[in-house]
């Protein structure tokens, strides 16, 4: 937590110190210039110059002598002052000033100025220094206040945005890091303000049990619910954006700048919804990426960063289209949207308002669903599209500095994937087709490649139609393969495991062989490691990372460790478990206790060469291809069933679906202390055991209850 909040000041400064040094101003020590300046420049009735002299501000004497008289008022005519007016007149005026200006052109003022008020108005260039009111100085010192302020405060707002942030990663932190570091103390937590926040606030769903389902919403609108957490950070974040940009910005009654209050309105809120969700951009690729070293700091999945950066997203458009359609305004009542639009700050604004509505309606999840891969290239090169344009956009004003950090996360999380897929090489491997819907492969892996325990790894299966596509799958090394190698199992779904379903059904044996790049490990075991008592369910394709996690507590812990370990697989039928049939015949020599639920009994396994290889893990010996097919022709799936029990007496079935209400009370009152449930399956399992696990938080025996979801719902 510490090294975050490193991070985050350090971040803070590198805004503030090269915002400084960059082409924008801070407008704090020059209000003063500007607040004179627009007094003489929205003179009704009187002008120094020609209006074709557009140097007359700093070239004409009279003028600057009014300046110089102006600055004197309540002695603002501070040096730095001085000296800033001398680089201003260079650079925006082509007129240069010699170091001492000031002092004569005050000189002029004291000799020769008049009182604005007592002079006639003329059509005539006046030939003497004004002497401006102290009310209508006062006026316009606060109308340049509230105008280049909103610039120097828009600032600040956008870093307050990072503060927002950093407060609910330190709360989350809190919450993970006391669970890894402090597990005796985090087991005692029982009381009632821990188990309250605890079962209202941090572990249930918004409302009622659905999290891992989806909201319907007639298909083309159903969306992912937030946990309860997570939908008060969002609202909350909702709040802090709609305070931040409602405050301190009302304009002064008949503003001369803009011609009106509403106008002038206009702009101050235009100007600090650009500014802020400028700000926005970093945390929003850096909430995306799969190398979000947050996820590691915080414990904080992968599924929930994204949950925050869509409503990123969300409120970082907004914005976006609030500043542009102020801007519109301001341009078509001046008359110059017609002129501005030539020019590239303009049009690439445009173009990138344009883009985020695209991506934003693009990213829906009944398209994400149904066409996962097309909208990843489309986002992607929609995000380009959107950067340069804002870059371009920006630029000119000076703002194309706080793009920097955008630019570097997004490159760092780049060159990160690409290192890990160069690490880890690109294997030739056979790639299986298991049962009627499971792919496996077994991959061999470098020597010093980190295994996670329940984690996952991004695959690129390197054909032609699909080599630039990477798809997640959890891996395990809990197998009969050895520890040089991980076994991955994928269930067929659309996309590219169907494409492989398709090709391994047409090759001999359901096998092919296939060169793969492996992008990973990615992920974090859970802290059910700690408890007294874990209790890891899978359902159907979840078992992988259920198994990996569960195998990995069992080979760490020690003799003397008294915690128990269970694990429970739900599955259709009894053909279910072949795929996954040498796993379970390594738990034998653990200390997990496991029981497999069908709830499908009735229908029996038919699939004999599958069945055939049952019992040569045993003995270690492999069947000849003669006895494979004697195996195959005297096979009866009546006894599979029984065979497959007697090979697998270690673990306990039960036939029927589970009670998972009673399965988790009955876990909890049996458990020698601390409960922790680990699951991942279908969603509406995971949110089953989600919904009871928070239930009995508040159990008679005030036992401490912990759930934790590996079910990663990206899309």
């Amino acid at each position: 937590m510490k090294l975050l909040c490193l991070l985050y000041s350090l971040f803070f400064f590198f805004v503030a110190g090269v915002s400084a040094r960059g082409k924008f101003e801070w407008y704090g020590k020059t209000i003063t210039l500007y607040s004179c300046v627009y007094e003489i420049n929205y003179l009704k009735d009187f002008h120094f110059c020609p209006p074709t002299d557009r140097t007359c501000l700093c070239s004409n004497e009279n003028s600057r002598a009014t300046l110089a008289g102006c600055f004197a008022y309540k002695d603002r005519n501070s040096t730095y002052l001085v000296d800033y007016v001398v680089g201003y007149c260079a650079r925006y005026f082509e007129t240069e000033l010699e170091a001492n200006w000031f002092d004569k052109s005050y000189e002029r003022f004291t000799n020769y100025a008049r009182n604005q008020s007592e002079i006639e108005p003329t059509e005539e260039p006046i030939d003497f220094p004004l002497r401006f009111s102290s009310k209508d100085m006062d006026f316009y010192s606060e109308i340049a206040n509230r105008f280049l302020l909103n610039y120097d405060n828009s600032i600040w707002y956008g870093v307050s945005v990072f503060g927002f942030w950093l407060l609910v990663l330190i709360v989350s932190s809190i919450s993970y890091w006391t669970k890894v570091l402090f597990p005796t103390a985090t087991k005692r937590l029982v009381g009632p303000v821990a188990n309250f926040y605890r079962k209202h606030v941090s572990m249930p769903a918004l409302y009622g049990k659905n999290k891992a389902q989806e909201m319907r919403g007639f298909k083309v609108f159903d969306g992912l619910v937030p946990t309860r957490f997570e939908m008060i950070v969002i609202a909350l974040f909702y709040i802090f954006v709609i305070i931040i940009h409602a405050v301190n910005s009302r304009a002064l009654k008949g503003d001369p700048v803009f011609g009106s209050t509403y106008l002038a309105e206009l702009r101050y809120v235009a100007d600090r919804t650009g500014i802020v969700a400028i700000f926005m951009m970093p945390l929003l690729f850096l909430f995306a990426g799969r190398n979000n070293f947050l996820q590691w700091l915080t414990g904080i999945n992968y599924c929930t960063f994204l949950c925050y950066h869509r409503h990123i997203a969300r409120v970082m458009f907004m914005l976006v289209a609030i500043h542009s359609v102020n801007y519109t305004i301001l341009l078509v009542n001046r008359k110059y949207f017609g002129e501005e639009l030539r020019e590239p700050w303009l049009y690439w604004g445009l173009i990138a308002t344009i883009v985020g509505g695209i991506m934003l309606i693009q990213s829906i999840l009944y398209l994400r669903r149904n066409w996962y891969e097309l909208f990843l290239l489309v986002h992607i090169v929609m995000a380009v599209l959107y950067v340069v344009g804002t870059w371009i956009h920006i630029d000119d004003f000076g703002y194309g500095i706080i793009l920097y950090p955008t630019i570097a996360v997004w490159s760092f999380d780049r060159l990160v994937r690409i290192g890990r897929l160069l690490y880890f090489g690109f294997p030739e491997v056979n790639v299986k087709l298991v049962g009627d819907e499971t792919i496996k492969m077994c991959i061999p892996k470098p020597k010093h490649w980190k295994i996670i325990p329940g984690g996952h790894a991004f695959v690129h299966f390197i054909k032609p139609t699909y080599f630039w596509q990477s798809h997640p799958f959890t891996f395990t090394n809990c197998s009969d393969q050895g520890e040089d190698k991980i076994v991955m199992y994928m269930k067929v779904k659309g996309g590219v495991t169907h494409s492989l379903y398709k090709l391994l059904n047409k090759s001999p044996g359901k096998m092919t062989t296939m060169r793969i790049g492996i992008e990973g490990p990615y992920g974090e075991s859970t802290p059910a490691k700690y408890a007294d008592k874990a209790v890891f369910i899978a359902g159907g394709n979840g078992i992988p990372g259920i198994y990996s996690e569960i195998c990995d507590i069992a080979l760490r812990s020690s003799p003397e460790r008294k915690s128990v370990l269970k694990l429970v697989w739900v599955i259709r039928e009894y053909s279910s478990i072949l795929w996954f049939y040498d796993e379970l015949v390594r738990l034998k020599n653990t200390n997990i206790e496991t029981t497999v639920y069908v709830t499908r009994p009735d229908v029996s396994i038919t699939n004999a060469d599958e069945f055939t290889h049952i019992g040569s893990s045993q003995d270690g010996s492999i069947k000849s291809s003669e006895e494979t097919k004697s195996s195959s022709s005297s096979f009866d799936g009546a006894n599979a069933v029984g065979k497959l029990k007697e090979e697998l007496s270690h673990v306990h079935f039960e036939e029927g679906r589970p009670d998972m209400e009673q399965l988790v009370q009955d876990e909890i009152k049996e458990s020698p202390g601390s409960t922790a449930f680990v699951t991942c399956g279908h969603p509406i399992m995971v949110d089953e055991i989600r919904y009871h696990s928070c239930k009995n938080i508040d159990n008679e025996e005030k036992k401490r209850v912990d759930f934790f979801e590996q079910l990663q719902v990206w899309a």
